[in-house]
């Protein structure tokens, strides 16, 4: 990875993107759902544009950064000693900046009218489906570990077969999170890309869903990750059962 000082616009310009792509593809859905076009069609655009969104970013930025492009990446990767404190706090800094400047330009571009239906594409809880939200901080949680399960099957553990391509495959696990989840809870999976756009429109429903889901999710699959496959390896030699 690059030094700090090039590192962390990486992640700001790389969640600016997310946001911007992801919650756009959201903005779009609602008002296309609202001129009568077909709500699966609509979901397997929004998992689609925040999946390919993601992997290109992590592809772009992977070698300078790390590729993070979500606090609760980041936390896991802190928690196992990963990253040093000082680079994971402008990491979330940048994060989350990157996130509020993203949904800024949504906001500034995208017809008011439009917006405002979607709430900027502020993902949130599906309450009139029964969805609680403790069945919301679960749901998000365990995508977030499937996704972060990725991050170091892929990226931090150097014998991952797609170590130089990492990014493609974590996109593609935000991609069927998002299949799966998106009708719940939005699928956020990442504090930030629900941060940006929740301030930028004054929507706080349910906002600590958002963070208490992914980041306890991305911290569990960190730690188990780390001490099932990487932590034998750093203790000293594998023995094969």
């Amino acid at each position: 990875m690059e030094k700090l000082s090039r590192a962390w616009p990486a992640e700001f310009i790389s969640t600016f993107a997310l946001v911007f792509i992801g919650a756009g593809s959201v903005i779009m859905a609602v008002n296309n759902n609202l001129a009568g076009a077909q709500g699966a069609g609509q979901l397997l655009g929004i998992a689609l544009a925040h999946g390919l969104v993601l992997a290109i970013m992590i592809s772009v930025t992977a070698h300078i950064s790390g590729g993070h492009v979500n606090p609760a990446v980041t936390i896991g990767l802190w928690v196992t000693g990963k990253v040093e404190t000082t680079r994971a706090v402008c990491y979330i800094v940048a994060q989350l900046a990157g996130a509020v400047l993203g949904a800024l330009a949504l906001r500034l571009i995208v017809p008011q009218v439009l917006w405002k239906r979607a709430d900027l594409g502020t993902p949130q809880v599906a309450h009139a489906f029964g969805m609680s939200n403790g069945g919301a901080v679960a749901l998000e949680a365990i995508l977030t570990f499937f996704l972060v399960f990725a991050v170091f099957g892929t990226a931090v553990d150097d014998r991952g077969a797609f170590s130089k391509l990492a990014g493609f495959p974590i996109g593609l696990v935000l991609t069927f999170d998002i299949l799966a989840g998106g009708p719940l809870t939005g699928a956020a999976m990442n504090p930030a890309r629900a941060f940006g756009p929740a301030l930028l429109s004054g929507t706080w429903t349910d906002w600590w869903v958002y963070w208490v889901g992914p980041i306890a999710g991305g911290v569990i699959a960190a730690l188990v990750y780390w001490m099932l496959f990487l932590r034998p390896r750093e203790s000293g030699p594998v023995e094969d059962f």
